[in-house]
């Protein structure tokens, strides 16, 4: 369907690109929300724990989320819902901590961190985890020379993350406060 529109080139592109920055995106969102909490309950190594938990579930759930729609649904289908995740994902923006959180319970940090996490970041991350699979399952039922081996899109995605995690910690932390980081201005 696509290649009706594009030539073969531009599609590799659109989907590479679309790969490279939600993975980006990704990574560029877990240290920053994880050090937005760190005032209401310190760096100590549980809140790092239940972050990369909380993140990693995030991530299978929205590999499992694009496993069913491109097994069970068409790609008109599967493509509109998704872009109505992506859309109700984006109306909960920009990312903040959720109002409600004030202060933990005692005893009960490990599941109110989890909820914080759920209402604060939870929707704009699965549906961003939920894009690289989907793209890949989708460029392989194109018509492109590189439809059979999707794989190149892991390169992309690969560069998107480790480009994420090197440019954190040294251009956009040090050049941003983290409302710049959050607001994206």
């Amino acid at each position: 369907m696509l290649n009706t529109i594009l030539d073969r080139k531009s599609v590799e592109f659109i989907f590479a690109i679309t790969l490279f920055l939600s993975a980006a995106l990704l990574f560029g969102v877990e240290p920053m929300f994880a050090k937005m909490i760190l005032p209401r309950l310190g760096g100590s190594a549980a809140v790092w724990s239940v972050a990369i938990a909380f993140f990693q579930t995030m991530l299978f759930l929205g590999y499992l989320y694009a496993h069913i729609l491109t097994r069970y649904f068409s790609f008109i289908t599967a493509a509109g819902v998704h872009f109505g995740v992506l859309a109700i994902a984006f109306l909960s923006l920009p990312i903040a901590l959720a109002p409600a959180f004030h202060e933990p319970p005692p005893g009960g940090e490990d599941l109110w961190l989890i909820g914080l996490f759920a209402t604060s970041v939870g929707l704009p991350f699965f549906a961003v985890s939920a894009t690289a699979p989907l793209m890949q399952a989708w460029f392989a039922r194109t018509e492109t020379k590189n439809a059979q081996n999707p794989y190149v899109l892991y390169g992309a995605s690969n560069v998107g993350s480790f480009a994420a995690l090197l440019a954190y910690p040294f251009l956009i932390e040090p050049a941003l406060t983290l409302r710049q980081r959050r607001t994206g201005g």
